[in-house]
């Protein structure tokens, strides 16, 4: 049993078989063989390494007479461990006594080498591990034949284990077979992340190293409320998370009777409790758990591994969907927040060394006016059919505001024209997630209807600290008090000007916060619909005083830390 610790992405216990999807894109799609094909598939392993052995020598031949015998050589050390009679032997072994496949029998062995390789002391040594993960790779091509499989292939229940996922590849998860994902890289508030919390499915992300010491069919543990990944667990290990997995389950038909029930304190307070959605299909999630309505309804996924530019219409069809099955209640849709962690570059655009500080979200909507113009058309055509307000991400200067706002009234002008309905107005509002927005939101609140603060980019940006970075992850904190006292001031202009103000990051879905961000004085929480049950239990359970003083007392600690110890403390206080 091998325990591998990262960081919870999205909650919940997955136990079951392991599907490794490397960065070659490879699956290997079965790990045992019937007794009467075992002739068969060892002389389908010998034709492939006979192929890979002709790849090596023409790229052996090919390198030495551009470069030199000596970068020529690297590709015979690659040969002679492919052609090495023992690992040769080996693999047959496995296939004529244990009926593995010859995937599995390659891959078994060959990360076993490569874990063996990577704990060598002696860098150079440690370096190979490289080396026999690139044969391993070349056979697993030519033995499957499809190097590219991609993850909508699944069509039994796996646990997905890769270096890493694209938002695409994790949208693209299929949620009746993929019980979890654990990756390599990755941080809690990256962009794939989010999708596997909107999939509502395990994820435990930025575990470093893992997949040399795993096969494909391990039986392996996904825990991402604690963020593990146990790999061939024992016995009691795993039954005491079944038992686990059982109890969320229980606990989770405990919350039903709060479908139904408002947010409300036991004061008398009022909480609006909305729902971050990704995919039109989330609507249902909404409605069975009790949401007031879409706080923020994310438009990246038209554009994640879409073969071309979406049109007007597919816009309008995906947005007028959710407007209308969400029958009058308010539907808050940001215009695409694409760059930095999310696939879709726009057309045309290059990589950046920091991404995260460069062209994306706002800045990629007002230089690609003509796109933009296009899905602003289609969101005040869905407006004409329901409550729908628009909201821009990552506002940081007025200027941009403004403009953004221009392109709108274009839009508007584009519908009359074409006599085309529309509301007569919408509401418009902007994302706090970048410092600067925070520092002179009295002068962003004038020409906007609403705030929403979105803490997954503002700590960041505030902390300075990327947020999709394993190196930095253990300082990404939502409760450091620097964060904490800029949603106050948030919340402070907001009222000022008598706009409202809601939260629509991860932050609101984390039960210990929730006094928190009351006490804070926010009034609207938007959140995964999986999230929502738990919230309003706790908002039912507390009084607006109480939050008070928690926040109150969060705001006069010096770190991260000792405010998480605390809410951890007043968690527990009123659970028992």
């Amino acid at each position: 049993m091998i325990t591998h610790y990262g960081i919870p992405a999205s909650p919940g216990v997955a136990i079951g078989e392991a599907l490794i999807f490397d960065k070659e894109r490879i699956r290997i799609p079965r790990r045992f063989v019937t007794r009467d094909a075992v002739d068969d598939e060892v002389r389908r392993l010998e034709q492939a390494i006979d192929a890979v052995a002709a790849e090596i020598d023409r790229n052996r031949e090919l390198v030495t007479g551009q470069l030199g015998a000596q970068y020529g050589a690297i590709f015979a050390a690659h040969l002679a461990m492919l052609r090495d009679p023992r690992l040769n032997e080996e693999w047959r072994r496995l296939i004529r006594e244990q009926h593995y496949a010859p995937e599995h029998a390659v891959s078994e062995t060959l990360r076993r080498y490569a874990s063996v390789f990577q704990k060598l002391e002696h860098r150079f040594l440690a370096a190979r591990s490289e080396d026999v993960l690139d044969i391993e790779r070349s056979l697993l091509r030519c033995l499957t034949g499809q190097p590219r499989e991609e993850l909508t292939h699944i069509g039994s229940p796996v646990a997905v284990l890769a270096h890493d996922l694209t938002p695409s590849e994790t949208a693209s998860l299929d949620r009746r077979f993929v019980i979890g994902f654990a990756t390599e890289s990755g941080g809690a508030g990256g962009h794939s992340a989010i999708v596997a919390r909107a999939l509502e499915i395990p994820a435990v992300v930025g575990l470093g190293r893992f997949l040399a010491e795993t096969g494909p069919g391990d039986a392996v543990i996904i825990d991402g409320d604690e963020g593990r990944l146990i790999v061939r667990p024992d016995g009691p290990t795993r039954a005491e998370f079944e038992r686990r997995a059982e109890s969320r389950r229980t606990f989770a038909a405990s919350l039903e009777r709060f479908r139904d029930l408002p947010a409300e304190t036991a004061d008398g307070t009022r909480i609006e409790i909305d729902a971050n959605i990704e995919f039109p299909h989330e609507v249902d999630a909404c409605r069975q758990r009790g949401a007031d309505g879409i706080g923020l309804y994310r438009t990246e996924f038209l554009y994640l591994g879409a073969a071309r530019e979406p049109t007007e219409d597919d816009h309008f069809r995906a947005y007028a969907d959710v407007v209308e099955r969400m029958g009058g209640r308010p539907v808050v849709i940001r215009t695409f927040d694409l760059g930095a962690d999310k696939l879709g570059r726009a057309p045309g655009e290059s990589e950046e060394r920091n991404p995260f500080l460069g062209l994306r979200s706002i800045r990629i909507s007002l230089r690609h006016v003509t796109e933009f113009r296009r899905q602003l058309r289609a969101i005040l055509r869905a407006g004409a059919s329901g409550d729908v307000r628009v909201m821009f991400p990552m506002i940081a200067t007025v200027p941009e505001l403004r403009r953004a706002k221009a392109i709108l009234a274009d839009a508007c002008e584009d519908l009359d024209e074409a006599g085309i309905p529309r509301p007569p107005k919408m509401p418009v509002g902007m994302m706090v997630e970048v410092p600067s927005a925070v520092v002179l939101l009295d002068r962003f609140l004038p020409d906007v209807d609403f705030v929403s603060i979105g803490t997954n980019d503002l700590i960041q940006y505030a902390l300075a600290v990327d947020r999709c970075n394993r190196e930095v992850a253990d300082l990404y904190h939502d409760t450091d008090p620097a964060v904490l006292k800029l949603i106050a001031m948030t919340v402070d202009a907001a009222e000022r000007h008598g706009k409202p103000v809601g939260l629509c990051g991860q932050m609101s879905a984390n039960p210990l916060c929730t006094p928190l961000l009351i006490g804070l004085g926010l009034r609207s929480l938007s959140m995964p619909p999986a999230d929502i049950p738990e919230i309003k239990q706790i908002c039912r359970g507390t009084t607006v005083e109480r939050c008070r003083e928690v926040a109150g007392r969060a705001l006069r600690m010096e770190s991260a830390r000792q405010v998480d110890h605390y809410l951890r403390e007043e968690f527990q206080k009123n659970r028992t």
